[in-house]
């Protein structure tokens, strides 16, 4: 796109064919060169109509008269014959992007990010259009005679036309009406990425469908067959899906896809014209259609049929050819053979200057030199330190290295994971899912440390995950592994809670048997020093002591409470017991 933006016009008009030699090339400073297919040469060139990089050039019906439109906002109308400017107006408050003329050739469509239509004549806008978010990169119409046939017919009143804009999965349909109340798509049609080249039959009897075809950047081409009948409010998805493959039978076992470039209906409607592999040198095949199949792969084997050769710059530096199974040292990596010196040794060599009579360092000194300086930057994690690393990852994603994965998808910083999954670029973000996907299955302390990054990847990538339309197949893995877990996890809990009270159960049973036997010990265990028979004697005397101590205590009481309360005595029925007490004095 940083060159120049080649478009062919379309014709319709059979008096335009004497012309068709043309070909009308917008360059990025803003000329217009006219080169003749035929002489092979340039026939002329158009300045002084934009002063920025023109972004569409359309040819109109009338042979001398051609449209451009540029990132400077305006839109210029050239006479292709005396190489000047017929008329310029500005288009748009930022730049104009695309340019469609109408079929009668009364009436222009341009688009930035809203569409307007101009009449020619005038040059003043007869309708507008919400249009998109971002720049409208393809502008087209798809009926050249309005539905209903009942009306007078003013040139472009009840036609449909098409738009697709960069960055935007869906391609939307306008209608043009007589009133100017709606400003809105009446359908569009969803595709996998954005579309980088679209072409279309026009629909010119009422029942006739419309056929789309359309190529998107992820290298697939989607069809379409739609009868344009007034509103549809869902986006309509493709009949059929095309993409093309190497067979992957010689060295590579796994076939790989061949990016299809652009895509055109051939005049009988049921054929296409396929433009695929590399962009020096396209293969174009022509396809016969066969919509009844939602899915088509086509295999083809493009390394045998392209063989590019190119003149390769001339250089001092020579690269040599290192076979496969040769494996190349490099200093500071493990394995490295040359002998180590100390770093002391290193410092004494760098301060001390060669003398005009000595020597020169030998390369393997200078080697083992620059091993030290490596081996002193290595960080002990085998990782530079760093604030996040999306461009690791990506590298890693892109190579399917696992080195570089298994270092990066093991990092445990939850700040370092958001800030690396916040700033990888938006095509890595499903490549990232189905690697954790295939992590997940492993074992369970990997399964916890991806948890981690998947939290991260749904959180700050939602947006733009809710707007893939096969979201739901890609991750379907990801489901299955959730569902599964999910499945066991109230058993888990109620086994969890079983075995907890078990646990807690066994574990105060020991604490309590164990506080017995503490007890028990503490019992058996006396402050003096004397032997045991000494022991048993005090024992025996202290127990003498204490029991006529307390006998004599009893007698005093007794008697006390006889002079004071023989009353009470007498109606509680004590005075039956204070025999026994004597007897047991006695």
């Amino acid at each position: 796109q940083d060159g120049p933006q080649r478009k062919k016009r379309k014709s319709e008009a059979a008096e335009v064919d004497r012309q068709l030699d043309i070909l009308a090339i917008g360059t990025a400073v803003g000329s217009i060169l006219l080169y003749s297919t035929v002489k092979g040469e340039l026939q002329s060139k158009l300045d002084g109509g934009h002063d920025n990089r023109i972004n569409c050039v359309r040819w109109h019906q009338d042979n001398c008269c051609l449209y451009s439109c540029s990132e400077d906002k305006h839109i210029v109308e050239w006479n292709t014959q005396t190489c000047k400017v017929k008329c310029k107006w500005k288009g748009d408050n930022s730049s104009v992007s695309s340019l469609c003329i109408s079929p009668d050739g009364k009436m222009l469509l341009s688009a930035g990010r809203t569409i307007k239509l101009w009449d020619l004549k005038t040059k003043e806008v007869y309708r507008h259009f919400t249009g998109h978010a971002t720049s409208v990169s393809s502008l087209m119409f798809t009926t050249v005679k309005p539905m209903n046939e009942n009306k007078p017919f003013d040139g472009v009143t009840g036609l449909y036309f098409l738009s697709g804009a960069i960055h935007d999965r869906l391609l939307s349909v306008w209608y043009i009406r007589s009133d100017r109340k709606e400003k809105n798509a009446v359908m569009s049609f969803t595709v996998t990425d954005e579309p980088t080249f679209i072409d279309l039959t026009v629909s010119e009897v009422k029942e006739e469908p419309v056929k789309l075809a359309v190529v998107c950047r992820d290298g697939q081409l989607h069809l379409f067959e739609h009868i344009l009948n007034g509103y549809c409010k869902k986006p309509l998805t493709s009949n059929c899906t095309i993409q093309i493959a190497t067979p992957g039978n010689d060295g590579d076992s796994t076939p790989k896809p061949v990016p299809i470039l652009a895509a055109a209906f051939c005049t009988d409607k049921q054929s296409l014209l396929l433009v695929y592999g590399n962009t020096l040198q396209p293969i174009i095949e022509r396809v016969s259609l066969n919509t009844s199949e939602s899915h088509i792969c086509l295999i083809r084997d493009v390394q045998k049929v392209l063989a590019l050769k190119t003149d390769v710059a001339v250089t001092k530096v020579k690269t040599p050819v290192v076979n496969s199974d040769t494996k190349v040292l490099v200093p500071g990596i493990p394995g490295h053979s040359a002998a180590v010196k100390t770093p002391s040794s290193g410092k004494e060599k760098s301060k001390s200057k060669r003398k005009p009579g000595e020597a020169e360092d030998s390369i393997e000194e200078r080697l083992g030199a620059l091993d030290i300086d490596v081996s002193k930057v290595k960080t002990p994690a085998g990782l530079p330190q760093t604030d996040s690393f999306a461009v690791l990852l990506v590298q890693g994603l892109e190579s399917n290295d696992a080195d570089i994965l298994n270092k990066v998808l093991s990092t445990r910083k939850e700040t370092l994971i958001k800030n690396t999954v916040a700033r990888m670029p938006i095509h890595a973000v499903i490549p990232l899912l189905h690697e954790l996907t295939k992590r997940l299955q492993g074992n369970p302390y990997s399964a916890s440390q991806m948890v981690r990054w998947l939290k991260f990847v749904f959180t700050l990538h939602a947006s733009y995950l809710s707007t893939l339309p096969d979201l739901i197949p890609q991750l379907g893995m990801l489901y299955q592994l959730m569902e599964s877990r999910v499945k066991t996890l109230q058993k888990l809990s109620r086994l969890h809670g079983r075995l907890f009270l078990l646990v807690t159960q066994v574990a105060a049973s020991e604490t309590a048997q164990d506080v017995t036997e503490v007890n028990q010990t503490a019992k058996l265990v006396y402050e003096d020093e004397s032997s045991e028979e000494e022991a048993s004697d005090d024992e025996m005397i202290a127990d003498k002591d204490s029991d006529e101590n307390w006998d004599e205590d009893e007698e005093k009481e007794e008697q006390s409470d006889e002079q004071e309360m023989t009353v009470e005595k007498e109606v509680n029925g004590d005075s039956d017991l204070e025999p026994e007490n004597e007897s047991e004095e006695e």
